[in-house]
C-alpha cells in the first residue's frame, strides 16, 4: 500500500489582516464579494501531490511546474504561489518551443505572423499556452493530470488538445504528455518544457554536467539559430561529465545518444543536499536545451534543462517539426530522476 495522498489546495490572496478590503465606491463598478470571491494567487489554483517524502505542485496557469521537494530538499527552482513564473520555470512550450523569427512563418503558402513575446529579441518565444488556464482533469496517489484546448487566434489557425500528467515515483518524476488535433487542416507543432534544477548558492561552474550530445546548435545575437556543429574540440562537448566551469550556455544539442531503455539523459552533479540529477527524454525528444543563464540571478538559483522535440525557428526551418492531421495525436515521456 503506499502512502501517497494528492490534494487541491484553494489559495486566495489576503491583506495582512486576513480580511478583505474595497477601495471607494465607483459609480458603474460593483463593489467585491465576500472574501470566498477574492482573486486566487498569480499562478491560480495549485494542485499538490503529496507521496512519501516528494511533495509537488502543478498550477492552473501553464500547467507547469511550480515547485518539487523531496524529504525538505528543493529538487526544482521554483516561484511562489502568488508571483510570476520567473523566466519559464516549470512552463510547457506548446505548439513550439524556443524562438520564431520576427514572429513570421509561413506553411503551405500561407504567411502567418504571430505576437512577438519576446520583444526584446523581436521574436516569438515558447508558444502559447504559458499563461493559459489549464484544467484539473484526473488526480490519483502518485499522479495529477491536466488539460488545455488551444483555440485559434491571430497568427495561429488551429485546434490541439493537450493533456499532461505528472507521476510520481521511487525514483523521481515522469511526465506524460499527448497533444491531438481536434480541429481542422494539418496543425504544425512542436513540444518542449523549461523545469531549472534547483542549485542553491553553489557558482555554476563548480557544478559537474554531462550532455551525451553529439552536435549543438551555434546563434545569432538573437539566439536563433546559424548552423549545427559537432561539439568535439568545443567548450560544448559535455559527452563525459566534467566541471561547466566559465562556458555560457543557452544552448541546444542534437545527435543524442540514447541508452538501452531508447532514452537519453543530461546528469548535472555536485548538488546542495541531493544526489545527482538527471532529467531523460524518450524517442519522442530528439533535441535538449541547456540554459545557465539564470543560474545566479532572479528567484532561487537554477540551471533549466528542457526537453524539445525540435529547435527554434523549426516553423520556419521544417527541422523536426511535427504535422498533426485532424484527429491525429503525438505522445511523448520526458523525466527526472535522482541518483
Amino acid at each position: 500500500m503506499s502512502d501517497a495522498t494528492a490534494e487541491a489546495t484553494d489559495q486566495t490572496s489576503k491583506n495582512p489582516t486576513g480580511t478583505a478590503q474595497a477601495g471607494p465606491a465607483q459609480p458603474g463598478l460593483a463593489q467585491a464579494g465576500p472574501a470566498s470571491s477574492l482573486p486566487s494567487p498569480s499562478s491560480g489554483e495549485q494542485w499538490v501531490l503529496r507521496r512519501g517524502g516528494d511533495v509537488l505542485t502543478v498550477v492552473e496557469v501553464g500547467g507547469g511546474l511550480r515547485e518539487w521537494t523531496r524529504d525538505g530538499v528543493k529538487v526544482l527552482a521554483g516561484y511562489e504561489a502568488d508571483e510570476l513564473c520567473l523566466a519559464g520555470r516549470g512552463q510547457l512550450l506548446i505548439p513550439w518551443p524556443n524562438r520564431i523569427r520576427d514572429g513570421r512563418y509561413e506553411l503551405d503558402g500561407t504567411a502567418y505572423q504571430l505576437s512577438r513575446s519576446e520583444p526584446k529579441l523581436d521574436n516569438a518565444s515558447h508558444g502559447l499556452v504559458r499563461w493559459a488556464s489549464w484544467q484539473l482533469v484526473d488526480r490519483t496517489g502518485d499522479s495529477i493530470t491536466v488539460r488545455h484546448r488551444l483555440f485559434p487566434q491571430s497568427g495561429w489557425l488551429w485546434q490541439l488538445e493537450s493533456q499532461v500528467t505528472y507521476r510520481l515515483g521511487d525514483d523521481g518524476l515522469t511526465v506524460d504528455t499527448t497533444v491531438t488535433n481536434v480541429g481542422g487542416g494539418r496543425a504544425p507543432f512542436g513540444y518542449g518544457t523549461h523545469p531549472y534544477i534547483n542549485i542553491g548558492d553553489t557558482p555554476v561552474g563548480e557544478l559537474t554536467l554531462r550532455v551525451p550530445a553529439d552536435q549543438f546548435v551555434t546563434v545569432d545575437e538573437r539566439m536563433l539559430p546559424t548552423g549545427t556543429v559537432d561539439v568535439g574540440g568545443t567548450a560544448y562537448d559535455f559527452r563525459e561529465a566534467r566541471p561547466i566551469g566559465d562556458t555560457a550556455l543557452d544552448t541546444a544539442f542534437t545527435g543524442l545518444t540514447r541508452d538501452a531503455d531508447g532514452c537519453w539523459r543530461v546528469t548535472l552533479d555536485g548538488l546542495p543536499d541531493l544526489p545527482a540529477v538527471s532529467l531523460w527524454g524518450d524517442e519522442a525528444f530528439g533535441w535538449t536545451q541547456v540554459f545557465t543563464g539564470k543560474a545566479a540571478a532572479e528567484g532561487e538559483h537554477g540551471v533549466a534543462i528542457e526537453p524539445m522535440t525540435c529547435p527554434a525557428e523549426a516553423f520556419n526551418s521544417g527541422t523536426d517539426l511535427v504535422r498533426l492531421d485532424p484527429g491525429q495525436t503525438w505522445s511523448g515521456t520526458w523525466g527526472i530522476s535522482l541518483g
